[in-house]
């Protein structure tokens, strides 16, 4: 149990027997009535987020959440399976819980997996990841009026729009969480 003076961004609460990771909250002191607790709350399982308010000092229930880091092995056809770096334990995610960065995966990637008595969360890859481009067209020079960008397709399969100096072959950073050309990798 805490109390809304233990509110952390990252928490994990329950509530109405679901889980609700904190990602904002507020302390608000009104200049009449009680204090209360403004915050920003997301669903773990289906990440859909609601705006909810605590007074202050209400109890709430905290859920155990252990985050470790885990080695990405390999997709069985349906799920991906981890392997945990001191334990050698593998366990199986399924796409959904994995989310839409599955499309940036590696094998042998270290990412970090979020679980609840033993029931995996959510898969939170490095914010930045380096990957190698396998096609793209050339890039035309002299038809743009402005820097233009045109579609290439990644190691991992995954489509991102990128400068037109960008090459087959160039090694480039990408933002994991949107799919965004940060910038090549110099070799």
């Amino acid at each position: 149990m805490a109390s809304t003076a233990d509110f952390k961004n990252g928490l994990v609460i329950k509530l109405e027997g679901q889980l609700w990771q904190i990602l904002e909250f507020q302390h608000v002191k009104p200049g009449k009535g009680p204090a209360f607790v403004r915050t920003k709350i997301k669903n773990v399982l289906s990440g859909k987020s609601v705006d909810k308010t605590f007074n202050a000092g209400v109890k709430v229930e905290t859920a155990t959440v252990d985050r470790r880091d885990m080695t990405y092995l390999y997709n069985d056809g349906t799920d991906y399976v981890f392997m945990d770096g001191e334990t050698y334990d593998q366990i199986s995610i399924t796409p959904e819980t994995v989310g839409d960065g599955a499309r940036f995966l590696l094998e042998n990637m270290v990412v970090q997996v979020s679980t609840h008595e033993e029931a995996p969360l959510s898969v939170e890859l490095p914010v930045t990841v380096e990957l190698v481009v396998q096609h793209t067209d050339p890039g035309l020079q002299g038809d743009r009026s402005t820097g233009g960008s045109k579609p290439a397709t990644l190691e991992t399969g995954a489509e991102v729009q990128v400068p037109l100096f960008i090459n087959t072959g160039d090694k480039l950073k990408i933002d994991s969480r949107d799919g965004n050309y940060l910038g090549r990798v110099n070799n």
